[in-house]
């Protein structure tokens, strides 16, 4: 069976021309031939900020770029047409397609309401700071661009828990939404902020069973209709994991397929709240290894005073490796976002190898370290920045050893703070398989490494052309394996 190596076909800053879709089709077969058997889209359906959003600004689930809505008919990736198309010529080039999906919250509401509320401490959601009383709020949404098609659903007051911003006296806040399913928040599974139920925008209700199956509903139409593989699930740390688990057991029941389902829970700190969440939803989905990206970013900041033995300590891919999404960065760090905390340059090299070449978790790539991307946006202090993020072209190598020789046993060699290396021992069906990593954050490095008595005599190289000299495997199978300064070489 084919390791699973996953794209994330998108960043942050991706053109705003429609192209998106268009480009996943023309590109799929050449993906395929590298060694991408899996790519996570972009969300799909239409934002608040119309053909310009992202798509975390959840606006209409059920327009996947077809009704004139928030100024345009296309999302900021294409047409309906063209995203069908697009999944389509993954399909027939053997690529999993897995579509992101925002149900925390909605944004860009159709209409203003009335609605009983109560002001919460920012820093301490569960502390009210004011009594109950009456604003106006943009809560409802009716779709008037769609006119019923696909669902005939309404979203009012009664499908949220919290609003930011009181329309009518001009005041932002935290409110929680005074309604006959709480006066606030749902239940989490860790109290950050007290209870980090609200994020953004309109927060969605989970307690109102009709948004459960509104849904639930949605689920299985978009499945129906696109025959996607999987769902990247954002922001679940803001949700309670029963909506999580409710909503799972329904698409996993309507698919004719296993899915491939994945949570974003963002606490690089703290392993254990990525357990306690995977405890909660029964293992359900699968959690990005947000920890091990915060690992990778400090070791590339530190250089040679990182402690390479303990690049795992801490890691979801440690403590639960069948569940982990392993990463090096993604469209919240890079630069100039929300969460900005990328990978310097010359240490991703190395983080891939560490997620590509082993044997635990399933790989995330990120759209940049494959295509490279260009783009000018505001830093914090108000100033333009131009960014230019280089692609990794070691990655032209890793892929098809991954995919062809990167099997069998794996044995680590983590036994000095700057260089570091492990060993696959191949499997007996496939006599090239079997390779050796060695990589290093300070000096050239070396390691002793054996590979087995079957690779005995065999004749290794660098398959990344950093060391230029042949090796030849002693008779257990072992021999001195050299990196470069600050590199990763993978001898096969």
């Amino acid at each position: 069976m084919q390791p699973i190596t996953l794209l994330q076909y998108f960043h942050w800053y991706y053109p705003t021309d429609g192209s998106l879709w268009n480009h996943l089709a023309e590109q799929a077969p050449e993906l395929r031939a590298k060694g991408i058997n899996a790519v996570w889209i972009p969300p799909p359906y239409k934002g608040a900020s119309g053909g310009y959003s992202v798509g975390y600004d959840t606006y209409d689930l059920f327009d996947l770029g077809e009704f004139d809505q928030k100024g345009s008919v296309r999302t900021k990736y294409g047409t309906k047409e063209e995203l069908l198309n697009a999944i389509k010529v993954c399909h027939d080039n053997g690529i999993a397609v897995i579509a992101d999906v925002v149900f925390n919250h909605k944004a860009g509401a159709d209409h203003l309401e009335k609605l009983t509320v109560r002001k919460v401490d920012p820093a301490n959601r569960t502390e009210f700071i004011s009594d109950p009383f009456e604003i106006e709020a943009w809560t409802k949404f009716t779709f008037p661009g769609r006119g019923g098609k696909y669902s005939e659903f309404i979203w009012d007051h009664r499908c949220f828990t919290g609003i930011d911003w009181a329309h009518d006296i001009n005041e932002d806040g935290v409110y929680t939404i005074q309604n006959e399913y709480g006066e606030g928040w749902e239940d989490l599974t860790e109290n950050e902020l007290g209870n980090y139920d609200y994020l953004m925008s309109a927060d969605i209700e989970f307690r109102n069973p009709a948004v459960r199956e509104e849904l639930k509903y949605w689920g299985k139409w978009f499945l129906e209709l696109t025959h996607a593989d999987g769902f990247r699930l954002d922001a679940v740390k803001h949700m309670t994991p029963k909506i999580i688990n409710e909503w799972v057991e329904h698409v996993q029941t309507v698919s004719p397929k296993e899915l491939l389902v994945i949570g974003e829970y963002w606490n690089v700190h703290n392993v254990q709240a990525l357990k306690q969440y995977i405890d909660a939803t029964h293992g359900k989905v699968q959690l990005f290894d947000a920890p091990l990206h915060h690992n990778f970013f400090v070791a590339s900041q530190l250089g040679n005073k990182f402690d390479m033995r303990h690049i795992f300590d801490n890691t979801l891919v440690k403590e639960i490796p069948h569940l982990a999404i392993t990463l090096v960065d993604n469209h919240d760090t890079q630069p100039l976002q929300e969460l900005e905390s990328p990978v310097e340059a010359w240490f991703k090299p190395i983080a891939y190898a560490l997620i590509l070449l082993r044997k635990d978790g399933i790989p995330c790539l990120f759209y940049p370290a494959f295509f490279g991307a260009h783009y000018v946006d505001k830093g914090d202090d108000g100033n333009d920045y131009e960014i230019w993020l280089a692609r990794v072209e070691e990655l032209a190598a890793m892929l098809p050893l991954r995919e062809k020789i990167a099997f069998g046993e794996q044995r680590d060699y983590f036994d000095h703070p700057n260089c570091i290396g492990w060993i696959r021992t191949g499997i007996a069906e496939d006599k090239t398989s079997g390779l050796a990593v060695v990589l290093s954050n300070g000096s050239d490095g070396y390691k002793y490494m054996e590979l087995g008595e079957q690779h005995a005599g065999r004749k290794m190289k660098d398959m990344l052309g950093k060391c230029p000299q042949e090796i030849v495997l002693n008779e257990k199978g072992g021999a001195e394996f050299h990196c470069l300064a600050g590199s990763v070489s993978v001898w096969v």
